[in-house]
Protein backbone atom coordinates (compact mmCIF):
# COMPACT_ATOMS: atom_id res chain seq x y z
CA UNK A 1 0.00 0.00 0.00
CA UNK A 2 0.91 3.73 -1.31
CA UNK A 3 1.18 5.48 2.92
CA UNK A 4 0.97 8.95 3.51
CA UNK A 5 4.68 9.21 4.92
CA UNK A 6 6.00 7.35 1.51
CA UNK A 7 4.33 9.94 -0.59
CA UNK A 8 5.05 13.06 1.27
CA UNK A 9 8.73 11.48 1.58
CA UNK A 10 8.77 11.22 -2.46
CA UNK A 11 7.14 14.29 -2.49
CA UNK A 12 9.65 16.18 -0.38
CA UNK A 13 12.28 14.27 -2.56
CA UNK A 14 10.70 15.55 -5.94
CA UNK A 15 10.33 19.15 -5.20
CA UNK A 16 13.73 20.62 -5.87
CA UNK A 17 13.97 24.03 -7.03
CA UNK A 18 14.63 23.35 -10.68
CA UNK A 19 11.61 21.18 -11.08
CA UNK A 20 9.14 23.59 -9.53
CA UNK A 21 10.48 26.32 -11.50
CA UNK A 22 10.01 24.59 -14.59
CA UNK A 23 6.52 23.43 -13.11
CA UNK A 24 5.89 27.24 -12.48
CA UNK A 25 7.05 27.98 -16.20
CA UNK A 26 4.72 25.70 -18.02
CA UNK A 27 1.47 27.08 -15.89
CA UNK A 28 2.87 30.58 -16.87
CA UNK A 29 4.07 29.93 -20.23
CA UNK A 30 0.05 28.98 -20.78
CA UNK A 31 -1.52 31.82 -18.87
CA UNK A 32 0.94 34.46 -20.94
CA UNK A 33 0.32 32.81 -24.15
CA UNK A 34 -3.72 32.74 -23.44
CA UNK A 35 -3.66 36.36 -22.77
CA UNK A 36 -1.78 37.53 -25.08
CA UNK A 37 -4.32 36.35 -27.89
CA UNK A 38 -7.23 37.86 -25.96
CA UNK A 39 -5.87 41.49 -25.42
CA UNK A 40 -4.36 41.13 -29.10
CA UNK A 41 -8.09 40.06 -30.15
CA UNK A 42 -9.72 43.59 -31.52
CA UNK A 43 -13.10 44.23 -33.29
CA UNK A 44 -12.67 46.66 -36.01
CA UNK A 45 -15.59 48.37 -38.43
CA UNK A 46 -16.33 50.81 -40.50
CA UNK A 47 -19.05 51.88 -38.59
CA UNK A 48 -21.07 50.02 -35.27
CA UNK A 49 -19.96 46.72 -36.15
CA UNK A 50 -22.14 43.82 -37.10
CA UNK A 51 -23.68 41.72 -34.13
CA UNK A 52 -24.79 38.14 -34.12
CA UNK A 53 -27.82 37.17 -32.81
CA UNK A 54 -27.94 36.29 -29.50
CA UNK A 55 -30.47 32.82 -29.37
CA UNK A 56 -33.03 32.28 -26.52
CA UNK A 57 -30.12 30.16 -24.53
CA UNK A 58 -27.79 32.64 -24.61
CA UNK A 59 -25.76 31.21 -27.56
CA UNK A 60 -24.27 33.09 -30.45
CA UNK A 61 -26.14 32.34 -33.72
CA UNK A 62 -26.08 33.01 -37.40
CA UNK A 63 -29.39 34.53 -38.32
CA UNK A 64 -29.01 36.51 -41.39
CA UNK A 65 -31.43 36.50 -44.21
CA UNK A 66 -33.91 39.00 -46.59
CA UNK A 67 -37.53 38.55 -45.26
CA UNK A 68 -40.91 39.41 -46.56
CA UNK A 69 -43.15 39.19 -43.81
CA UNK A 70 -46.75 39.79 -42.56
CA UNK A 71 -48.41 39.37 -39.03
CA UNK A 72 -49.68 36.49 -38.21
CA UNK A 73 -51.82 35.79 -35.30
CA UNK A 74 -52.03 32.91 -33.10
CA UNK A 75 -53.89 30.46 -35.72
CA UNK A 76 -53.67 30.51 -39.04
CA UNK A 77 -50.83 29.51 -41.99
CA UNK A 78 -49.33 30.22 -44.96
CA UNK A 79 -49.13 28.25 -48.16
CA UNK A 80 -46.37 29.29 -51.67
CA UNK A 81 -45.57 26.99 -54.05
CA UNK A 82 -42.10 27.30 -54.98
CA UNK A 83 -40.90 26.95 -58.70
CA UNK A 84 -36.97 27.84 -58.83
CA UNK A 85 -33.88 28.41 -56.88
CA UNK A 86 -31.02 29.52 -58.39
CA UNK A 87 -27.86 31.37 -57.04
CA UNK A 88 -24.21 32.46 -57.39
CA UNK A 89 -20.76 32.01 -55.83
CA UNK A 90 -18.08 34.37 -56.23
CA UNK A 91 -14.52 32.75 -55.74
CA UNK A 92 -12.04 33.64 -52.98
CA UNK A 93 -8.15 35.77 -54.08
CA UNK A 94 -7.03 35.71 -56.13
CA UNK A 95 -10.35 35.41 -58.60
CA UNK A 96 -12.39 36.66 -56.13
CA UNK A 97 -13.87 38.97 -59.20
CA UNK A 98 -14.67 35.45 -60.76
CA UNK A 99 -19.16 34.58 -60.36
CA UNK A 100 -20.37 31.60 -61.32
CA UNK A 101 -23.86 30.16 -61.03
CA UNK A 102 -24.50 27.84 -58.13
CA UNK A 103 -26.17 26.77 -55.38
CA UNK A 104 -23.96 25.49 -51.89
CA UNK A 105 -25.68 22.46 -50.55
CA UNK A 106 -26.96 24.39 -47.74
CA UNK A 107 -28.84 27.67 -49.30
CA UNK A 108 -31.95 27.88 -48.18
CA UNK A 109 -34.96 29.54 -49.41
CA UNK A 110 -38.84 29.40 -47.94
CA UNK A 111 -41.39 30.20 -45.42
CA UNK A 112 -40.84 30.53 -41.86
CA UNK A 113 -42.56 32.22 -38.43
CA UNK A 114 -40.26 34.17 -36.23
CA UNK A 115 -41.07 35.85 -33.08
CA UNK A 116 -40.28 39.01 -34.87
CA UNK A 117 -37.27 40.08 -36.80
CA UNK A 118 -34.64 40.52 -34.11
CA UNK A 119 -31.68 38.51 -34.74
CA UNK A 120 -31.59 35.40 -32.35
CA UNK A 121 -35.38 34.67 -31.83
CA UNK A 122 -37.45 31.71 -31.96
CA UNK A 123 -38.29 30.86 -35.55
CA UNK A 124 -39.77 27.64 -37.37
CA UNK A 125 -38.72 27.29 -41.58
CA UNK A 126 -39.60 25.13 -43.95
CA UNK A 127 -37.56 25.18 -47.08
CA UNK A 128 -35.81 24.10 -50.29
CA UNK A 129 -32.10 23.75 -49.82
CA UNK A 130 -29.41 23.79 -52.41
CA UNK A 131 -28.52 20.03 -52.12
CA UNK A 132 -30.56 18.22 -49.29
CA UNK A 133 -34.17 18.93 -50.44
CA UNK A 134 -36.59 19.51 -48.38
CA UNK A 135 -36.33 20.69 -44.45
CA UNK A 136 -38.01 21.63 -41.72
CA UNK A 137 -35.65 23.26 -39.11
CA UNK A 138 -35.92 26.02 -35.73
CA UNK A 139 -34.45 27.44 -33.25
CA UNK A 140 -31.13 27.09 -35.13
CA UNK A 141 -30.24 23.51 -33.92
CA UNK A 142 -32.83 21.41 -34.92
CA UNK A 143 -33.49 19.87 -38.48
CA UNK A 144 -35.85 17.18 -39.68
CA UNK A 145 -35.36 15.88 -43.71
CA UNK A 146 -38.25 16.11 -45.40
CA UNK A 147 -38.20 14.75 -49.40
CA UNK A 148 -34.86 14.78 -51.21
CA UNK A 149 -34.77 16.33 -54.62
CA UNK A 150 -34.87 19.42 -56.41
CA UNK A 151 -37.60 21.32 -58.22
CA UNK A 152 -38.32 23.11 -61.77
CA UNK A 153 -41.17 25.48 -63.26
CA UNK A 154 -42.44 21.48 -64.36
CA UNK A 155 -41.92 19.70 -60.91
CA UNK A 156 -42.65 22.59 -58.04
CA UNK A 157 -42.97 22.33 -54.33
CA UNK A 158 -45.85 23.34 -52.21
CA UNK A 159 -44.67 24.50 -48.47
CA UNK A 160 -47.25 25.23 -46.19
CA UNK A 161 -46.53 26.69 -42.41
CA UNK A 162 -49.69 26.22 -40.00
CA UNK A 163 -49.42 27.76 -36.63
CA UNK A 164 -51.92 26.77 -33.71
CA UNK A 165 -50.73 28.79 -30.30
CA UNK A 166 -47.13 27.33 -29.90
CA UNK A 167 -47.29 24.50 -32.29
CA UNK A 168 -46.22 24.96 -35.96
CA UNK A 169 -46.31 22.02 -38.41
CA UNK A 170 -44.64 22.10 -41.77
CA UNK A 171 -46.37 20.40 -45.05
CA UNK A 172 -45.33 20.01 -48.53
CA UNK A 173 -47.09 18.70 -51.55
CA UNK A 174 -45.98 18.02 -55.28
CA UNK A 175 -49.51 18.85 -56.38
CA UNK A 176 -51.10 21.66 -53.71
CA UNK A 177 -53.30 18.73 -52.83
CA UNK A 178 -51.86 16.38 -51.25
CA UNK A 179 -50.00 16.81 -48.35
CA UNK A 180 -47.82 15.14 -46.20
CA UNK A 181 -46.14 16.45 -42.94
CA UNK A 182 -42.55 17.12 -42.55
CA UNK A 183 -42.18 18.08 -39.14
CA UNK A 184 -44.21 19.60 -35.93
CA UNK A 185 -42.63 21.35 -33.40
CA UNK A 186 -43.48 23.88 -30.33
CA UNK A 187 -42.06 27.35 -30.21
CA UNK A 188 -42.00 27.83 -26.33
CA UNK A 189 -43.73 31.70 -25.57
CA UNK A 190 -43.76 32.61 -29.42
CA UNK A 191 -46.05 35.98 -29.16
CA UNK A 192 -49.64 36.31 -30.14
CA UNK A 193 -48.45 38.26 -33.24
CA UNK A 194 -45.67 36.70 -35.13
CA UNK A 195 -44.06 36.87 -38.45
CA UNK A 196 -44.69 34.93 -41.09
CA UNK A 197 -43.59 35.10 -44.87
CA UNK A 198 -40.61 34.23 -47.64
CA UNK A 199 -36.97 34.21 -46.99
CA UNK A 200 -33.85 33.26 -49.04
CA UNK A 201 -30.92 32.60 -47.26
CA UNK A 202 -27.24 31.67 -48.50
CA UNK A 203 -23.95 31.04 -46.18
CA UNK A 204 -20.95 31.30 -47.05
CA UNK A 205 -19.00 28.15 -48.97
CA UNK A 206 -15.83 27.03 -48.36
CA UNK A 207 -12.70 26.93 -50.63
CA UNK A 208 -9.62 24.79 -48.79
CA UNK A 209 -5.94 25.90 -49.93
CA UNK A 210 -3.34 23.75 -48.95
CA UNK A 211 -0.18 24.48 -46.87
CA UNK A 212 2.01 22.76 -45.30
CA UNK A 213 2.36 19.14 -46.36
CA UNK A 214 -1.29 18.93 -47.27
CA UNK A 215 -3.30 21.14 -44.55
CA UNK A 216 -5.74 23.00 -45.24
CA UNK A 217 -6.92 26.75 -44.56
CA UNK A 218 -10.57 27.10 -45.03
CA UNK A 219 -11.35 30.37 -47.62
CA UNK A 220 -14.57 31.47 -47.84
CA UNK A 221 -16.93 32.52 -50.76
CA UNK A 222 -19.52 35.16 -50.79
CA UNK A 223 -22.61 33.32 -51.98
CA UNK A 224 -26.23 34.17 -52.62
CA UNK A 225 -29.70 32.68 -53.51
CA UNK A 226 -32.92 32.89 -55.02
CA UNK A 227 -36.29 31.90 -54.46
CA UNK A 228 -39.04 32.12 -57.32
CA UNK A 229 -42.64 32.09 -55.36
CA UNK A 230 -46.35 32.33 -56.72
CA UNK A 231 -50.04 30.87 -55.58
CA UNK A 232 -48.86 32.95 -51.68
CA UNK A 233 -52.06 32.51 -49.57
CA UNK A 234 -52.75 33.75 -45.96
CA UNK A 235 -54.72 32.24 -43.07
CA UNK A 236 -54.98 34.24 -39.92
CA UNK A 237 -53.22 37.34 -41.16
CA UNK A 238 -54.23 40.60 -39.61
CA UNK A 239 -54.84 43.61 -42.17
CA UNK A 240 -51.84 45.53 -43.64
CA UNK A 241 -48.79 45.34 -45.97
CA UNK A 242 -46.28 43.03 -46.66
CA UNK A 243 -43.07 44.69 -45.28
CA UNK A 244 -39.78 43.45 -46.78
CA UNK A 245 -36.05 43.99 -44.79
CA UNK A 246 -33.06 42.48 -44.25
CA UNK A 247 -32.29 40.54 -41.02
CA UNK A 248 -28.94 41.34 -40.40
CA UNK A 249 -26.87 43.30 -42.17
CA UNK A 250 -26.93 42.71 -46.04
CA UNK A 251 -26.06 44.45 -49.56
CA UNK A 252 -22.82 45.66 -48.82
CA UNK A 253 -20.67 43.29 -50.79
CA UNK A 254 -19.57 44.46 -54.61
CA UNK A 255 -21.61 41.64 -55.95
CA UNK A 256 -25.02 43.14 -54.23
CA UNK A 257 -24.15 46.14 -55.37
CA UNK A 258 -23.35 46.55 -58.60
CA UNK A 259 -25.15 43.18 -59.97
CA UNK A 260 -28.05 41.68 -57.57
CA UNK A 261 -29.04 43.01 -54.81
CA UNK A 262 -30.60 41.38 -52.12
CA UNK A 263 -34.01 41.91 -51.53
CA UNK A 264 -37.67 41.51 -53.50
CA UNK A 265 -39.31 42.16 -56.56
CA UNK A 266 -42.70 41.21 -57.05
CA UNK A 267 -44.44 40.90 -60.30
CA UNK A 268 -47.63 39.68 -61.91
CA UNK A 269 -48.20 37.35 -58.60
CA UNK A 270 -44.53 36.25 -58.66
CA UNK A 271 -42.40 36.70 -56.10
CA UNK A 272 -38.57 36.55 -55.85
CA UNK A 273 -36.51 36.83 -52.94
CA UNK A 274 -32.64 36.64 -53.17
CA UNK A 275 -30.36 36.76 -49.93
CA UNK A 276 -27.59 35.49 -48.34
CA UNK A 277 -25.96 34.67 -44.60
CA UNK A 278 -27.36 31.96 -42.86
CA UNK A 279 -29.74 30.36 -40.34
CA UNK A 280 -28.11 28.29 -37.83
CA UNK A 281 -26.20 27.49 -34.92
CA UNK A 282 -22.82 28.72 -36.20
CA UNK A 283 -22.52 32.83 -35.29
CA UNK A 284 -19.82 35.12 -37.06
CA UNK A 285 -16.84 33.56 -38.65
CA UNK A 286 -14.36 35.62 -36.83
CA UNK A 287 -16.36 34.14 -33.41
CA UNK A 288 -13.50 32.75 -30.63
CA UNK A 289 -13.73 29.47 -29.17
CA UNK A 290 -12.02 28.48 -25.34
CA UNK A 291 -9.20 26.79 -27.44
CA UNK A 292 -7.69 29.71 -29.10
CA UNK A 293 -7.00 30.62 -25.20
CA UNK A 294 -4.73 27.39 -24.83
CA UNK A 295 -1.91 28.32 -27.21
CA UNK A 296 0.33 27.61 -24.83
CA UNK A 297 -0.58 24.05 -23.98
CA UNK A 298 2.16 22.71 -26.42
CA UNK A 299 5.12 24.13 -25.14
CA UNK A 300 3.76 23.26 -21.34
CA UNK A 301 3.20 20.00 -22.78
CA UNK A 302 7.03 19.53 -23.86
CA UNK A 303 7.89 20.71 -20.50
CA UNK A 304 5.85 18.19 -18.29
CA UNK A 305 7.22 15.40 -20.93
CA UNK A 306 11.28 16.21 -20.23
CA UNK A 307 10.87 16.41 -16.73
CA UNK A 308 8.68 13.65 -15.81
CA UNK A 309 11.22 11.12 -18.49
CA UNK A 310 13.89 12.24 -17.06
CA UNK A 311 12.91 12.20 -13.52
CA UNK A 312 12.00 8.23 -14.09
CA UNK A 313 15.22 8.11 -15.76
CA UNK A 314 17.03 8.75 -12.43
CA UNK A 315 14.46 6.21 -10.46
CA UNK A 316 17.57 4.21 -10.11
CA UNK A 317 17.18 0.08 -10.27
CA UNK A 318 16.96 -0.54 -6.54
CA UNK A 319 13.87 1.56 -6.19
CA UNK A 320 10.87 -0.48 -5.04
CA UNK A 321 8.32 -1.17 -6.78
CA UNK A 322 6.30 1.24 -3.37
CA UNK A 323 8.87 3.61 -4.02
CA UNK A 324 7.95 3.72 -8.42
CA UNK A 325 4.47 3.77 -7.69
CA UNK A 326 4.69 6.45 -5.06
CA UNK A 327 6.60 8.40 -7.34
CA UNK A 328 4.44 8.33 -10.34
CA UNK A 329 1.57 9.63 -8.17
CA UNK A 330 3.67 12.33 -6.85
CA UNK A 331 4.40 13.64 -10.86
CA UNK A 332 0.94 12.84 -11.56
CA UNK A 333 -0.29 15.19 -8.73
CA UNK A 334 2.19 17.86 -9.57
CA UNK A 335 0.96 18.14 -13.26
CA UNK A 336 -2.34 18.00 -12.47
CA UNK A 337 -1.93 20.94 -9.96
CA UNK A 338 -0.03 22.64 -12.96
CA UNK A 339 -2.35 21.97 -15.45
CA UNK A 340 -5.30 22.73 -13.02
CA UNK A 341 -3.77 26.42 -11.81
CA UNK A 342 -3.04 27.50 -15.69
CA UNK A 343 -5.99 26.24 -17.77
CA UNK A 344 -8.18 27.73 -14.45
CA UNK A 345 -7.08 31.08 -14.77
CA UNK A 346 -6.61 31.61 -18.42
CA UNK A 347 -10.14 30.87 -19.30
CA UNK A 348 -12.34 32.95 -17.13
CA UNK A 349 -9.62 35.87 -17.80
CA UNK A 350 -9.86 35.12 -21.49
CA UNK A 351 -13.15 34.98 -22.13
CA UNK A 352 -13.59 38.45 -20.31
CA UNK A 353 -11.08 40.13 -21.70
CA UNK A 354 -12.48 38.72 -25.21
CA UNK A 355 -15.56 40.09 -24.22
CA UNK A 356 -14.80 43.32 -23.01
CA UNK A 357 -12.97 43.88 -26.45
CA UNK A 358 -16.04 42.82 -28.35
CA UNK A 359 -14.98 40.02 -30.13
CA UNK A 360 -17.66 37.45 -29.92
CA UNK A 361 -16.92 34.05 -27.97
CA UNK A 362 -18.42 30.73 -28.11
CA UNK A 363 -20.65 30.63 -25.17
CA UNK A 364 -19.73 27.89 -22.62
CA UNK A 365 -21.61 26.74 -19.78
CA UNK A 366 -20.37 26.26 -16.48
CA UNK A 367 -20.64 22.40 -16.40
CA UNK A 368 -18.23 22.22 -19.91
CA UNK A 369 -15.92 25.23 -18.86
CA UNK A 370 -15.35 22.47 -15.50
CA UNK A 371 -14.79 19.80 -17.79
CA UNK A 372 -12.35 21.80 -20.32
CA UNK A 373 -10.29 23.07 -16.94
CA UNK A 374 -10.38 19.23 -15.27
CA UNK A 375 -10.43 17.49 -18.29
CA UNK A 376 -7.01 19.16 -19.53
CA UNK A 377 -5.38 18.95 -16.07
CA UNK A 378 -6.28 15.30 -15.52
CA UNK A 379 -4.72 14.78 -19.41
CA UNK A 380 -1.48 16.89 -18.54
CA UNK A 381 -1.17 14.76 -15.56
CA UNK A 382 -1.55 11.41 -17.33
CA UNK A 383 1.05 12.69 -19.91
CA UNK A 384 3.77 13.36 -17.23
CA UNK A 385 3.09 9.71 -15.69
CA UNK A 386 3.20 8.14 -18.93
CA UNK A 387 6.67 10.14 -19.64
CA UNK A 388 7.74 8.75 -16.47
CA UNK A 389 7.11 5.28 -16.95
CA UNK A 390 9.31 5.09 -20.24
CA UNK A 391 12.19 6.79 -18.41
CA UNK A 392 11.82 4.03 -15.60
CA UNK A 393 12.02 1.36 -18.59
CA UNK A 394 14.88 2.85 -20.45
CA UNK A 395 16.82 3.98 -17.67
CA UNK A 396 18.40 6.67 -20.37
CA UNK A 397 17.00 10.38 -20.14
CA UNK A 398 17.74 11.85 -23.77
CA UNK A 399 15.95 8.08 -24.92
CA UNK A 400 12.72 8.49 -22.84
CA UNK A 401 12.65 12.17 -23.74
CA UNK A 402 12.40 11.57 -27.12
CA UNK A 403 10.13 8.82 -27.11
CA UNK A 404 7.99 10.56 -24.88
CA UNK A 405 7.75 13.72 -27.43
CA UNK A 406 7.15 11.43 -30.20
CA UNK A 407 3.94 9.98 -29.11
CA UNK A 408 2.12 12.60 -27.33
CA UNK A 409 3.88 16.15 -28.03
CA UNK A 410 4.63 15.92 -31.37
CA UNK A 411 1.17 14.70 -32.37
CA UNK A 412 -0.56 17.21 -30.09
CA UNK A 413 1.23 20.09 -32.15
CA UNK A 414 0.91 18.67 -36.09
CA UNK A 415 -2.13 18.49 -35.47
CA UNK A 416 -2.89 21.68 -33.35
CA UNK A 417 -1.99 23.51 -36.88
CA UNK A 418 -3.06 23.07 -40.56
CA UNK A 419 0.38 21.16 -41.06
CA UNK A 420 -0.52 17.39 -42.17
CA UNK A 421 -3.46 16.39 -44.16
CA UNK A 422 -6.70 16.37 -42.47
CA UNK A 423 -7.00 12.81 -42.75
CA UNK A 424 -3.13 11.94 -41.50
CA UNK A 425 -4.07 14.10 -38.23
CA UNK A 426 -7.61 12.46 -37.59
CA UNK A 427 -5.53 9.41 -37.12
CA UNK A 428 -3.27 10.67 -35.19
CA UNK A 429 -5.52 11.58 -32.78
CA UNK A 430 -7.39 8.32 -33.04
CA UNK A 431 -4.35 6.02 -32.41
CA UNK A 432 -1.46 8.16 -30.19
CA UNK A 433 -1.72 9.36 -26.77
CA UNK A 434 -2.47 13.13 -27.95
CA UNK A 435 -5.63 11.62 -28.76
CA UNK A 436 -6.54 12.53 -24.43
CA UNK A 437 -6.74 16.35 -25.61
CA UNK A 438 -10.11 15.76 -27.34
CA UNK A 439 -10.80 16.34 -23.66
CA UNK A 440 -10.55 20.48 -24.46
CA UNK A 441 -13.16 20.36 -27.70
CA UNK A 442 -15.87 22.69 -27.00
CA UNK A 443 -16.90 23.22 -30.60
CA UNK A 444 -19.64 21.24 -31.76
CA UNK A 445 -19.93 19.48 -35.28
CA UNK A 446 -23.34 20.20 -37.05
CA UNK A 447 -24.42 18.70 -40.14
CA UNK A 448 -26.56 21.17 -41.28
CA UNK A 449 -23.46 23.99 -41.25
CA UNK A 450 -20.64 24.44 -44.04
CA UNK A 451 -17.72 24.65 -41.96
CA UNK A 452 -14.06 23.17 -41.88
CA UNK A 453 -14.65 20.20 -39.25
CA UNK A 454 -10.56 19.08 -39.03
CA UNK A 455 -8.44 19.16 -35.87
CA UNK A 456 -6.75 22.16 -36.67
CA UNK A 457 -10.01 23.77 -36.44
CA UNK A 458 -10.54 22.24 -32.63
CA UNK A 459 -12.56 19.49 -33.97
CA UNK A 460 -11.07 15.53 -32.77
CA UNK A 461 -12.33 12.81 -34.39
CA UNK A 462 -13.17 11.23 -31.14
CA UNK A 463 -15.40 12.31 -28.37
CA UNK A 464 -13.56 13.86 -24.91
CA UNK A 465 -14.40 10.34 -23.08
CA UNK A 466 -12.78 7.97 -25.17
CA UNK A 467 -9.27 10.06 -26.35
CA UNK A 468 -9.50 10.26 -22.85
CA UNK A 469 -9.74 6.34 -22.41
CA UNK A 470 -6.69 6.06 -25.12
CA UNK A 471 -4.47 7.96 -23.08
CA UNK A 472 -5.42 5.40 -20.28
CA UNK A 473 -4.59 2.64 -21.48
CA UNK A 474 -0.81 4.29 -23.01
CA UNK A 475 -0.44 5.53 -19.14
CA UNK A 476 -1.26 1.80 -18.00
CA UNK A 477 0.65 -0.37 -20.96
CA UNK A 478 3.79 1.52 -19.89
CA UNK A 479 3.63 2.47 -16.22
CA UNK A 480 1.87 -1.32 -14.88
CA UNK A 481 5.91 -3.35 -16.61
CA UNK A 482 7.61 0.04 -15.74
CA UNK A 483 6.26 -0.48 -11.57
CA UNK A 484 6.47 -4.83 -12.03
CA UNK A 485 9.81 -4.96 -13.47
CA UNK A 486 11.49 -3.67 -10.90
CA UNK A 487 12.41 -5.54 -7.36
CA UNK A 488 10.44 -4.77 -4.69
CA UNK A 489 10.56 -5.33 -0.77
CA UNK A 490 6.55 -5.97 -0.47
CA UNK A 491 4.15 -6.80 -2.67
CA UNK A 492 1.75 -4.09 -3.78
Amino acid sequence: MLTGELLHREWTAFRRPARLIALTAAALVVIAAGLLYAFGSQTSCDGPCPRDGIAADGSTVGDQFWFLHHDLGPRGSITVRMTSMTGTITYPPPDHDKIVPGLVPWAKAGIIVKDGVRQGSSYAALMMTGGHGVRMQYDYRNDIAGSAGGLSPRYPRWLRLTRSGDTVTGAESADGRLWHTVGTVKLAGLPETAQVGLFAASPGDLTLRKVGLGGAVEEVRFTQATGVFDHVTLAGASAGAWRSEAVGEMNHTDWEKYHNASGVVEKDGVITVSGTGDIGPSGSEGESTVERLLSGLVIALIIVVVLAARFGARAGTSASRRVLAARAVVVGAATFVTGLAAVGVVLPAGVAILSGNGVPVQLVSPLTGVRVVVGIAAVLALCGVLSYGLGVLLRRGWAAVVLALSLVAVPYAVTAVPFLPDVVSRWLLRLTPAAGFAVKQTAVEYPQVIAHYAPSAGYFPLPGWAGFAVLCAYTLAVVWPAVKRRPGDQPM
